[in-house]
């Protein structure tokens, strides 16, 4: 238990030596975060909602208007489709982004205008045929010299 504060001493001097005892008997040698610095943000000003957003971030959360995410969702899945190993995927990673697109298209949320037109299924194809093609030839070995 805590002991009082005795009367007549200061407060400060009170504390600095629960403080000093607590350090002598290595009360503080096994806190989590010993050693490490402290978290950013401690010198602005108190936000309520500090825990939320640390979870938010700890987690890997993002909460963004819905237009402002299905945008990301959408260069996310063009990215995607630029790496899908066949044309198969390609067409369906596209055309489930498209789906969505069309629909915030049609029946916008409210917040910032989207932005997007859902993309051009043939379009997409063809330039993923082209970095293929690309990625293959660049790891392509070359022919053999026929003088060498």
């Amino acid at each position: 238990m805590t002991e009082r504060k005795p009367p007549g001493v200061p407060f400060e001097s009170w504390v600095d030596k629960q403080i000093g005892d607590a350090q002598r008997r290595g009360e503080f040698d096994q806190l989590p975060g010993l050693g490490e610095p402290l978290p950013a943000g401690l010198d602005s000003s108190y936000d309520e909602m500090w825990w939320i957003k640390r979870k938010m971030a700890r987690e890997g959360l993002a909460m963004l208007p819905p237009t402002l995410a299905l945008r990301k969702e959408a260069e996310d899945a063009l990215a995607a489709a630029y790496t899908a190993p066949s044309e198969r995927i390609v067409r369906r990673i596209i055309e489930d982004v498209n789906v969505r697109i069309r629909d915030m298209m049609f029946k916008p949320p409210p917040g910032p205008p989207l932005g997007k037109k859902p993309y051009d299924v043939e379009e997409v194809v063809r330039e993923w045929r082209e970095r293929r093609a690309a990625a293959e030839a660049a790891t392509a070995e070359p022919e053999p010299d026929a003088h060498g």
